[in-house]
């Protein structure tokens, strides 16, 4: 039963983003929840202008209620997440995951309602959003901390003390690489299911770690989240009835980082979230190559736009950055499956 927890979770994730579609997509609809597309991008998705968005808010409750329903189906078979409850470590690496994505999601919903209830197209500032982020993840970094995490983990080298010394470093990088990572999976929301899809893969990478390295919560997180982003694409996939905007965007972005560090190896995150790193990148290049030579290195950025303008159908974009992420998923996983 204990190995069934994980499946449970991802078909209640499923299930339940699948059915809050039905009354929540209407409802945005209604309040007049719709999407502004800003002239600076592709001409043709001013076709999407009003589509409803903040529909982030499903991914998160199917994640949540699915986390819900699954330790109560543990409780009551006595496997699986119940049993890891006396791991206080694992515990915090679970909790403390979860309200990092809850509060990168919060910001998001923030950032959400300024632009489409108080008609401010460009919601917060940067400088409050990098606070806010930057607050959640110090937040995040600190219950590890105080939780007991003393070591973290590279491959060829092994587990490297956080503690002392050199390893002092790895607080303010990490700071920096939630911080980073949280945004490049906001880079990546940009066509129709291609966020949701790239982060359906990476979750399923992470599940199949967590998996290998016996961290039942995190197994169980991975894999309801990325039920709930395969219930989410029923509602985004093209021609999206829906968009998750930044409340789904960054509370998908604080999941992704949670389940590296929740189990030890954020290092990983590399690979498996390849297709993040691309697209933040593609951005940073585009800034600096212009600003130098004033001619621009992609046709648009982030770079799912270059290809788009490279006439790329959205349903190919998803598909090959989706199989992308999978390569990056297999070499992530290889460092466990072979013990490096």
């Amino acid at each position: 039963m204990q190995g069934l927890i994980p499946l449970f979770a991802a078909v209640f994730g499923f299930l339940i983003s699948l059915i809050l579609g039905y009354p929540l997509i209407p409802m945005l609809r209604k309040l007049k929840f719709g999407q502004t597309i800003r002239d600076i991008g592709p001409a043709w998705h001013k076709s999407k202008e009003g589509t409803p968005t903040m529909g982030g808010v499903i991914i998160i409750a199917g994640v949540v209620i699915s986390m819900v329903l699954s330790f109560m189906v543990s409780s009551f078979t006595g496997s699986g997440l119940i049993n890891e409850s006396s791991n206080s470590m694992k515990m915090t690496f679970l909790f403390s995951g979860i309200g990092l994505a809850l509060g990168m999601g919060m910001i998001g919903f923030l950032d959400d309602y300024i632009k489409v209830v108080k008609k401010r197209n460009l919601g917060l500032t940067a400088r409050q959003k990098t606070f806010l982020q930057l607050f959640v993840s110090a937040a995040y970094l600190t219950s590890l901390a105080l939780g007991g995490m003393t070591t973290t983990w590279f491959p060829f080298i092994g587990d490297i003390n956080v503690m002392h010394s050199f390893g002092l470093l790895f607080w303010p990088i990490a700071l920096l690489f939630i911080f980073g990572f949280t945004n490049a999976v906001n880079l990546t929301d940009g066509i129709d299911g291609l966020a949701s899809s790239v982060t359906m893969v990476v979750c399923c990478g992470f599940m199949l770690a967590a998996g290998l390295l016996d961290f039942a919560g995190i197994n169980t997180l991975a894999a309801a989240t990325a039920g709930a982003c395969i219930g989410f694409l029923i509602w985004n996939a093209h021609p999206a009835k829906v968009f998750m905007g930044d409340t789904g965007s960054l509370f998908l972005g604080g999941t992704v980082v949670a389940l590296a560090f929740g189990i030890g190896r954020p290092i990983l995150l590399i690979f498996a979230g390849i297709i993040y790193l691309i697209e933040a990148f593609s951005v940073i290049l585009q800034v600096a190559y212009y600003k130098r030579t004033k001619k621009r290195l992609f046709k648009m950025s982030p770079l799912h736009h270059h290809f788009e303008l490279s006439d790329w159908g959205e349903e190919k974009i998803v598909i090959v950055f989706s199989f992308v992420t999978l390569i990056g998923c297999i070499l992530a996983l290889l460092p466990i499956v072979l013990r490096w």
